[in-house]
């Protein structure tokens, strides 16, 4: 699947200040990587987002769903679909979260 370019350049945009993180691809997606651990990525046109494991009620949030692939929910992570990352505003929350939680890990 091919990932929304334009999405990407916001993402990147937003992540700018954060001179320790690298592109990789994954999931068919583009992902930011914070020592070893992804943080937030494209997927699609939606934003894959770190987020603490048992926080289920971020999933009442416009656009948010839980990110499933092979038919399994991957454990600490969130798809935002447009909706919930329309406007910078938004935008920014879900790169504050991801970034937050992130910091929390250790290195890998």
């Amino acid at each position: 699947m091919a990932y929304d370019e334009d999405l990407a350049a916001r993402l990147r945009e937003a992540l700018a200040d954060e001179p320790e993180l690298t592109e990789k691809k994954m999931f068919g997606g583009l992902g930011f990587v914070l020592h070893g651990n992804t943080a937030i990525g494209v997927s699609g046109d939606a934003l894959m987002v770190r987020q603490p494991k048992g926080n289920d009620a971020v999933l009442a949030e416009p656009g948010v769903r839980p990110f499933v692939r092979g038919g399994r929910a991957m454990n600490g992570w969130l798809l935002v679909e447009p909706p919930g990352h329309e406007n910078t505003e938004d935008l920014r929350r879900w790169v504050d979260r991801a970034m937050a939680q992130v910091r929390t890990l250790p290195p890998k």
